[in-house]
């Protein structure tokens, strides 16, 4: 039972002795006393003025009484206006400790014991690689759904790859017409990098074409519907969809190429899915549900013999469902995706990790499902985050100005190791270890710089920033914990032991108190950030729990303290906190270092 709540049971308990029963577990407000103020919790009094008929200061006054003669574990209290500032005694923090400690992997709840939850994240193109803005998509979606795992939820993580379309078709007949049979091979490049600079090709051409049609005197738009490789991308599309067996080898034989890429990306992020579903085998899904709701009047259809909805009284524009040519867009593919995942699956909620620019399509899609009559559709969650910028501005993928995931990757290890030389880090590590370390510190660097960001907030991305050794970084956070489990090498090879449990009685220090109520702390954070989807509250506790320990360890003996019963209590307390860091950058996917 987290300490609020135990609270709570004491102050219903004092208020009804006061007051009488009819006094009820709602009008029990409690909540951490603010830093300005003497206390650990506060009771918020103002919901008992009308029964007791007495002053809010009265009423804290004998509530705090009662607690102090009643309540071992209560060491003082406050009055200020309305609020009973209420301290406990360091036994009852102590007790706390020992509770974590005897408590295995404390903060995680039992698995698959909550709700059943399918997140969809990374939904990446088969016409370029990996960027930056996938990055956070990936690390999100990653991470989210280890929070989700870690609070008992059920959780199945999935990917749906975008293999069709245009976009892909633009990268098809961009090799066939410059290829010259180039393959990864032959080229030494990623598959997915070969693609995506036909892709840029593409563009490059398109863009020549347009300008050269209008220089012959043909006006702009009419140029961009008319340039001759849009043209053949198009019938590509065509082909595609016709089955066309020269056109399927092709489509085949550069998405393996991306696949391999994507792969080893993912690899290197430390990315995973229970399931990866291709728009190529779902895309037809929702043409069956469109006729459905065609056929119930919930849709209508134009002329042209494309399928709409008119959304007006909901506030709301009118949506296509279906071109007139019977082809699908994405809407109608969502339609099909989530009703086959909420057919084949107990699912409580589908959370789908995608940019902020798809609010309105998110909140478009529930609105249809629910128009037409599946309950689950309100069990629909957007996680919407913000964009990655640059100092230089946006990302353009078709002009090939991205910031590519795998020189990313690269960038962050090659920095890891130079700061981490001048820093003396790797002094000691065989270079085998080095290579190791400089590996995790990188891509931890880079993890906890994204994901420390609340994920509704437009994010700058600066790697020199985020390698930093001290700060809110991932580098500090797992140097913090190499440090403490050298700490506890350095105690075995003297020959003392971390108890299991420490003695109740002993005299702490503020900031031993201080560090064993973030530590109690632990399970309430791990629940609130799967409650508001956010690994930032993960990240930033990492930090203040480093951030706190460091300061501890600066001030305060713990090998060298003669006296056996702190120095016990302290060993005990730092390896707590070392499993507790662990234990939260594990779930931002981040590796931390016993040496360093």
């Amino acid at each position: 039972m987290n300490v609020e709540s135990i609270i709570s049971d004491w102050c219903l308990a004092g208020a009804q002795a006061l007051y009488g029963n009819e006094i009820a577990a709602s009008h029990i407000q409690i909540q951490k006393t603010k830093k300005d103020f003497e206390g650990d919790y506060t009771l918020i009094v103002f919901p008992f003025v009308k029964l007791a008929r007495k002053s809010p200061e009265a009423i804290g006054k004998e509530i705090g009484e009662y607690l102090l003669t009643n309540v071992r574990e209560v060491s003082a209290y406050n009055v200020i206006k309305g609020f009973l500032n209420i301290a406990l005694t360091p036994e009852f923090w102590a007790e706390r400790l020992n509770q974590a400690l005897a408590t295995p992997n404390y903060g995680i709840a039992e698995p698959n014991s909550g709700k059943s939850i399918m997140v969809e994240y990374s939904s990446p193109n088969t016409n370029k690689p990996l960027h930056l803005g996938h990055v956070r998509n990936n690390l999100l979606g990653n991470a989210v759904s280890r929070i989700l795992k870690a609070s008992g939820r059920k959780v199945y993580m999935v990917n749906l790859v975008n293999d069709r379309g245009i976009h892909i078709c633009k990268s098809m007949i961009a090799w066939k017409l410059f290829g010259n049979g180039e393959t990864p091979e032959s080229t030494g490049k990623k598959g997915d990098h070969l693609v995506g600079d036909y892709y840029v090709r593409f563009d490059k051409e398109f863009r020549a074409q347009v300008k050269e049609m209008v220089a012959g005197g043909m006006e702009e738009e009419e140029a961009k519907k008319k340039a001759p490789i849009l043209l053949q991308a198009q019938d590509l599309l065509r082909k595609w969809e016709a089955k066309d067996e020269e056109t399927i080898n092709l489509w085949s034989t550069m998405n393996g190429w991306v696949y391999d890429g994507f792969k080893t990306t993912y690899n290197d992020l430390g990315i995973t899915f229970d399931r990866t579903y291709y728009e190529s085998q779902t895309y037809l899904l929702g043409k069956e549900l469109v006729m459905k709701g065609l056929e119930k009047g919930v849709f209508f259809k134009k002329e042209d013999g494309s399928v709409w909805i008119d959304l007006a009284n909901d506030g709301l524009d009118q949506k296509l469902l279906l071109r007139g040519d019977g082809t699908s867009v994405y809407m109608t593919q969502d339609l099909g995706t989530a009703h086959q995942r909420f057919d084949e699956y107990t699912l409580d909620e589908h959370i789908y990790v995608v940019g902020n620019e798809q609010n309105y399509h998110f909140q478009v899609l529930r609105l249809v499902l629910k128009k037409l009559g599946f309950s689950w559709a309100d069990s629909i969650t957007h996680l919407s985050y913000g964009m990655v910028e640059l100092p230089e501005g946006k990302m353009k993928s078709r002009e090939g100005t991205v910031v590519d995931a795998d020189e990313l990757v690269d960038e962050m290890v090659s920095t890891a190791r130079q700061m981490s030389e001048e820093l003396g880090k790797l002094d000691g590590l065989t270079e085998e270890q080095a290579t190791a370390v400089n590996r995790m510190v990188g891509l931890g660097a880079l993890k906890y710089f994204i994901l420390k960001v609340d994920p509704k907030k437009t994010m700058m991305f600066d790697p020199k920033e985020s390698i930093d050794f001290n700060g809110n970084t991932g580098p500090f956070i797992q140097y913090t914990h190499a440090r403490i489990k050298s700490l506890l090498r350095k105690a075995k090879d003297a020959g003392f032991e971390v108890p299991s449990s420490i003695g109740i009685n002993l005299s702490l220090s503020a900031k031993e108190l201080d560090l064993i109520k973030l530590l109690d702390l632990y399970p309430e954070i791990v629940s609130g950030a799967a409650d508001d989807l956010s690994p930032a509250i993960i990240a930033n506790y990492a930090y203040d729990l480093a951030k706190e320990f460091n300061q501890f360890y600066h001030d305060a003996p713990i090998i060298k303290e003669e006296n056996e019963a702190i120095r016990k209590m302290r060993l005990a307390l730092s390896q707590q906190i070392a499993l507790t860091i662990k234990s939260a950058m594990n779930m931002l996917g981040i590796d931390v270092p016993e040496k360093m």
